[in-house]
């Protein structure tokens, strides 16, 4: 009875631990992002015109000489200044927040996991900002000049005073507005909400980071030996039909920036096919140097065992190197017994 109430107690101090490191890993990871929300809250207003930018000099493309927004409820420009605080934020403690993670889970991974798992982890943010700043730069301008196009926003801000000055033949005071008798019929005119327009560009944002994330996604798989080149070759077909469909779902209707994604996102595919290969011919060439594989053996076996081969011998060398720390554990508390 002593002895299992012992085994129970040692078997549950791990977790504990684990627990504790989790706890605390998660505390820093909080704090890091109340931080990185603060700082982003201070120049919220900065980055506000930064996003809207695409949207300005679109209305000023099309005529209006003071491109104007407006929110319609008392808290909905603070309301949008707190998102955008939280999105940036975030941003600001990810450096902290994926360093925890990697403190959290790198004890668990052996040597060459770590040197794997790395490199993803610091190629992902940068994938991701730079899908993020094509589609700030290249695909939001785009779908602006697109949404906008329809909407005759010059109708007022253009020529708002010149059409008052025409119909009474009066000078008019520097800052007074007048609005022009019409028998035109009602003007249908541009009064963009700042929450509305701010939720589109983060859309774009938000799409075309994720989609700059599958060469790192596909990378890390075939790493792990879950996909490989050729499989991504075979499938290659329908490939082409899901990135068409993703560009007719984040995407304006309209066929340019629909062919602008498809060309990025495939070339993104393309891209990754070539890596996950790199990542193989690696494997393969460290499997030979162990002597795991066998020339002779290799050109006398079917095409179909050949490609099957280096897959098999991946997973032996795991299960082995699993067995072999386990062996190694067992004679380690054998020891201090």
């Amino acid at each position: 009875m002593t002895r299992g109430k012992d085994d129970l107690e040692d078997s549950s101090a791990p977790l504990i631990e684990h627990l504790a490191e989790l706890r605390t890993r998660l505390i820093n990871a909080v704090m890091a992002f109340i931080v990185g929300m603060v700082l982003a809250f201070l120049v919220a207003e900065p980055i506000l015109q930064f996003l809207l930018g695409p949207i300005e000099a679109t209305l000023r493309a099309l005529g209006d000489p003071s491109p104007t927004m407006q929110y319609t409820s008392p808290q909905e420009y603070l309301f949008t200044l707190f998102r955008i605080s939280m999105v940036f934020g975030f941003a600001l403690a990810f450096p902290m927040i994926s360093y925890q993670l990697w403190r959290f889970v790198a004890p668990g991974l052996y040597r060459s996991e770590k040197g794997a798992f790395l490199p993803f982890l610091i190629a992902s943010p940068f994938m991701f900002m730079l899908g993020a700043s094509f589609a700030h730069f290249v695909v939001t301008p785009l779908a602006m000049a697109f949404f906008l196009g329809f909407a005759d926003v010059s109708s007022i801000f253009a020529n708002l005073l010149s059409r008052a000055g025409e119909a009474s033949g009066a000078a008019i005071p520097d800052g007074a507005a007048v609005v022009p008798t019409t028998n035109e019929g009602i003007k249908i005119t541009f009064f963009g909400k700042v929450n509305e327009s701010l939720d589109i560009t983060l859309k774009f944002i938000l799409a075309f980071g994720m989609c700059f994330q599958l060469p790192v996604l596909l990378t890390l798989m075939g790493k792990a030996g879950l996909v490989s080149a050729e499989g991504l070759g075979a499938v290659r077909k329908y490939a082409i039909v899901g990135i068409l469909i993703l560009a007719a779902i984040v995407t304006p209707p309209d066929v340019t920036t629909q062919l602008i994604l498809f060309v990025v996102v495939y070339g993104l595919y393309e891209i990754s096919i070539w890596l996950v290969r790199i990542v193989e011919n690696k494997r393969e060439a460290r499997l030979r140097a162990e002597g795991y594989y066998d020339d002779e053996d290799e050109a006398d076996a079917p095409a179909a065992a050949k490609a099957a081969d280096p897959e098999e011998e991946f997973d032996d060398l795991l299960v082995r190197e699993f067995d072999e720390d386990l062996a190694k554990e067992a004679a380690e508390k054998d020891g201090k017994a």
